[in-house]
């Protein structure tokens, strides 16, 4: 199944592959290097700039993902809590049932226009985990190192969960009929996450396994709202004219303001965010090029039935005007319409499911992502994101994710500070996915010129333009002030804080790029050079080293280009003897 796009044979370059003198193909481009590397997932040679992280020839944490592992990490990070909550918020800003049921197609259109651009990078890199990671780096190769500093640095520094794991807490209470302390909630919601951690860290075979469990649980409940939903409106139900909000669906839309109907379409186009998690684990895919291409629309259409389904259970069940002036949920009025005060609690033991399988399911992408950072060599202590040690799992990010997000659970006070903490990390990843989108075209005219070969999946180019300006609103929309004001935002302060923070932090990455990559080197006497190293795993992995001005030919003259020597060297100065 291919949207916005379409499958093709590759065309061969017919011009003669050079090699750099130590048998590795090479095709030059001024200053940019290309290689031709190929992973035990597929038989496509993957073509890359030989500053990027080095394909790995084995996966070191296997080859586990299968069709229904990619579903299922895509479903579990689209369907999270906000399916649950958010269409009561989407008809307030939409004001009108018709419009709030239309954005929700909408979104479905940009997020399948999106994943026709992830679909095109992993045909041309099928060997690479991490998606961002390894597109980003590809697009933008100059100057070198800056875009994988960057976007690592950020990454790093923004990978908490912590509202995804206090959300997890929140049902918890509700379930039980509780009404926590603060501090309650806190710990409930670190060891919701530490729990989530443990059952990933000892197998990724199985942290798989159970990303599908909850996967297919999610959908059975997805499935089962929507049926619901169907029989009230049937009319075989004691709710009364279920039809009533679709006789006039449109009405009300009018009165919508231009902050309340972007805000709506922002919240719908981030509910169908996770489409696109199953490319962070593209080197642990058998010929992943098919796979995707198969199982990743397959996964969207039908969150995006579903979704469209529960609204219209939602509005089936209940009036607008109850909608939106309850406290509750949109699926907990349903439930207590159609079932009755009491099935509340089972509606919540369902949402906290599908709250921890969107726990699970972010751990398992971003981990890749940020091993993927490690393995570029831009990060202090590469082993330590890169290694596979003990269990064959990435340790390292596993921990990392684990420690930001139980300090930004505890550290931060309910409230202003809460709230901007969460919205934190949204403006940076607006703006690296509207990086990525234009990266695409960007990259097609580099291989073009080269004459590297097409990829096996090309998407249109009208698809990718439309990803383009749909990212690009998403930049812009932030900057729109409330109508009530610069101080209306979900904080009491400037409503713009958390974009212009986020700037903020994109800006000092790149001055921690400056300094590290240029201005340190120059005053030092030294050169940055990359070294092509391998972990006691099998894992393999870039590591920037110095290199003195006066030793740089010298190094140059024993390592290909992509780092690798041909003495058989841990680090630079330390050999050891080709056994």
């Amino acid at each position: 199944m291919s949207w916005f796009g379409a499958s093709k044979q590759a065309e061969k370059s017919e011009t003669p592959l050079p090699d750099d003198g130590f048998g590795n193909t090479v095709i030059a481009d001024g200053n940019d290097l290309y290689t031709t590397e190929e992973g035990g997932n597929t038989s496509k040679v993957t073509y890359q700039e030989a500053s990027g992280a080095p394909v790995e020839t084995k996966s070191p944490l296997g080859y586990s993902v299968g069709w229904a592992a990619i579903f299922c990490l895509n479903l579990n990070q689209m369907v999270g809590t906000g399916v649950f909550s958010t269409p009561s918020s989407v008809l307030e800003g939409a004001g009108s049932i018709g419009l709030a049921l239309f954005y929700w197609v909408i979104g479905f259109v940009i997020a399948a226009a999106t994943l026709a651009v992830y679909l095109e990078f992993a045909a041309y890199f099928p060997s690479r985990s991490g998606s961002e990671v390894v597109y980003l780096e590809q697009a933008y190769l100059r100057p070198r190192y800056f875009f994988p500093t960057v976007f690592a640095m950020q990454t790093v520094i923004l990978s908490f969960s912590s509202s995804n794991a206090i959300v997890l807490a929140q049902y918890l209470f509700r379930m039980a009929g509780s009404t926590p302390t603060a501090w309650q909630q806190k710990g409930v919601a670190v060891a919701s996450y530490t729990i989530a951690c443990l059952f990933l860290v000892f197998s990724t075979r199985w942290s798989l396994r159970l990303a599908n469990l909850l996967g297919f649980v999610k959908l059975a409940t997805l499935v089962f709202v929507a049926i619901t939903g169907l029989v009230v409106l049937g009319g075989h139900t004691s709710v009364k004219d279920p039809k009533a909000n679709f006789r006039d669906s449109f009405s009300g839309t009018s009165d919508a303001t231009a902050y309340g109907a972007t805000n709506a379409m922002v919240k719908v186009i981030f509910a169908y965010e996770g489409y696109s998690n199953a490319f962070n684990v593209v080197n642990e895919v058998k010929d992943p090029v098919k796979t995707l291409r198969r199982s990743a629309p397959i996964s969207l259409l039908a969150v995006a039935i579903l979704y469209i389904l529960a609204n219209i259970a939602y509005f089936a069940a209940a009036s607008k005007e109850d909608i939106l002036a309850s406290k509750q949920t949109a699926a907990s009025i349903l439930f207590q319409n159609v079932f009755g005060e009491t099935s509340a609690k089972g509606l919540n033991f369902l949402v906290v499911l599908s709250a921890f399988g969107n726990l699970v399911a972010v751990l398992i992408g971003q981990s890749r992502v940020i091993r993927e950072c490690g393995r570029q060599g831009v990060l202090p202590w590469t082993g330590f994101w890169t290694s596979t040690r003990p269990f064959g799992t990435p340790l390292g990010p596993y921990f990392v994710k684990w420690a930001l997000t139980v300090i930004m659970i505890l550290a931060p006070p309910a409230g202003d500070a809460f709230n901007f903490i969460v919205d934190l990390g949204v403006y940076p990843y607006t703006l690296f996915n509207f990086a990525l989108a234009v990266g695409l075209f960007v990259l097609r005219w580099r291989r073009k010129r080269v004459g590297l070969p097409t990829a096996d999946f090309r998407a249109w180019s009208i698809a990718v333009s439309f990803s383009i300006v749909a990212n690009l609103y998403l930049v812009i929309m932030p900057w729109y002030p409330p109508d009530t004001g610069a101080d209306g935002g979900d904080v009491s302060f400037w409503y713009g804080t958390y974009v212009a923070t986020g700037l903020g932090i994109i800006a000092l990455c790149a001055v921690y790029y400056w300094v590290w990559i240029k201005l340190l080197p120059k005053l030092g006497g030294y050169q940055m050079r990359q070294e092509l190293i391998e972990l006691d795993n099998g894992e393999q992995t870039h590591k920037l080293v110095k290199v003195a001005n006066s030793d740089v030919a010298r190094w140059d003259s024993e390592h290909d280009v992509t780092g690798r020597t041909v003495r058989q060297r841990v680090g630079y100065g330390e050999e050891k003897p080709a056994e």
